[in-house]
């Protein structure tokens, strides 16, 4: 039994290991979303796998099956939109962020449809996924409107709920009709949060 080397030396070769794992999880994460956009969660484990750079022994030993994959995009680009609000509170007036935000979150569910087909297939790996969605989005909603609200720039009869399940709807596919469709559609329910807001003539 070797005694210890320099100071810090054992650690370095389990931190080398976990930051390639780490790294090699977030390319896959991003392949994987890309290709589902492309070609569906159903793709090809090797089409995602080529695009991020490692093997497909590698994406199984990460994700054992298609449906840990889903999950794990699902949730990342969840927390990803999350994460968008604060930042935006902080750098915009309440209206802009929101508004801003809105349109983030619009372009997150427009050009997610192939895994919001997935979450409603039936199978119970996803059956969590509505209550993360909600809980994670909803209150990054609710202080993007409380704020918007409370400045008057906003009606305020108008829940984070109501406008998750309102944009999420409106990104719902329509015959001969695409992405830039849905953003339209978003763009005039964001019009009509500004109309009746406690700021405005007339009101």
């Amino acid at each position: 039994m070797t005694g210890p080397a320099g100071p810090g030396t054992p650690e370095r070769a389990p931190r080398r290991l976990r930051a390639d794992a780490q790294r090699n999880i977030d390319s896959l994460l991003e392949a994987a979303k890309a290709v589902f956009v492309t070609s569906g969660v159903d793709a090809p484990a090797k089409e995602i796998a080529d695009l991020a750079g490692v093997g497909v022994g590698t994406l199984y030993r990460h994700f054992p099956q298609r449906s840990d994959l889903v999950k794990a995009v699902f949730q990342r680009e969840v927390d990803a939109c999350a994460d968008a609000g604060p930042a935006l509170a902080a750098a915009h007036e309440p209206g802009v962020a929101l508004t801003k935000w809105l349109h983030r979150y619009t372009e997150f569910v427009a050009t997610k449809r192939g895994l919001a087909a997935a979450l409603h297939s039936g199978d119970p790996a996803f059956d969590a996924l509505p209550g993360y969605f909600m809980g994670r989005l909803g209150p990054t909603l609710g202080a993007l409107l409380d704020a918007a609200s409370a400045s008057g720039e906003i009606r305020s009869d108008v829940t984070p709920k109501d406008l998750l399940l309102a944009v999420a709807n409106l990104c719902l596919p329509v015959a001969d009709e695409g992405v830039v469709y849905s953003r339209r559609m978003v763009t005039l329910l964001i019009d009509g949060l500004y109309y009746g807001a406690a700021g405005r003539p007339g009101s």
